[in-house]
């Protein structure tokens, strides 16, 4: 009976861990499962599935395209599909262009546009940082850590949260560790950009723990 016990437990957790590939999406326009938000003010955001033959999953992936450079302007998309507080969450991300910024991240722990955790990587300042957005204002939680980010490349971005700890993984090596208590319960994920950065993302991978 014990043993019975821990399969379905492991069964019904195993069933909550989504992967999304973008490859059965609507081409030009948001996935359903994804809802489009942004923190501040700026031209709005433009989610929409676009192709390209050089991701991991081909042939679409998922790309913020408008290129508004208000430096404070952040545009999301958010996955309803899950819903979490510990677990671990990752993205390929490739910044394909912008002159203000070429960023991309993930964001955990999701309340509405102006609370959440971000994890965010820059390619044009070569680092990978940590934020948390509280009443629609950024703050880093600890300095961020210089990276290699290749523009018009795949790189692979991972969070890892549980309880006030989180832990950031680039291409599965872990460069960032941390600790806050402003948003200790669950929380939707999704992903981020910034200003006037054009960014792609693939193989989004969700595992509530």
């Amino acid at each position: 009976m014990r043993t019975l016990s821990w399969l379905l437990a492991f069964a019904l957790t195993a069933a909550t861990a989504r992967v999304v590939t973008f490859d059965n999406g609507p081409l030009g326009k948001t996935p359903p499962e994804w809802t489009v938000a942004m923190t501040n003010h700026g031209h709005p955001p433009q989610w929409e599935i676009v192709k390209d033959m050089s991701a991991a999953t081909q042939p679409y992936v998922f790309a913020q395209v408008s290129a508004d450079p208000a430096r404070d302007r952040f545009p999301l998309a958010i996955f309803s599909g899950v819903t979490f507080r510990d677990g671990d969450v990752s993205v390929r991300l490739k910044p394909v262009s912008g002159r203000e910024v070429q960023a991309g991240g993930l964001v955990w722990r999701y309340r509405d546009e102006n609370n959440y955790y971000l994890a965010r990587a820059n390619a044009l300042e070569k680092n990978v940082q940590v934020f948390k957005v509280e009443n629609g204002h950024r703050s880093p939680l600890m300095a961020g850590v210089h990276h290699e980010i290749p523009s018009n490349a795949w790189s692979i971005l991972k969070v890892s949260a549980k309880g006030n700890r989180f832990q950031v993984y680039m291409d599965h090596r872990r460069i960032l560790q941390g600790w806050d208590n402003t948003f200790i319960g669950s929380g939707k994920v999704g992903l981020w950009t910034v200003a006037d950065s054009v960014t792609y993302f693939d193989d989004f991978r969700v595992n509530p723990k």
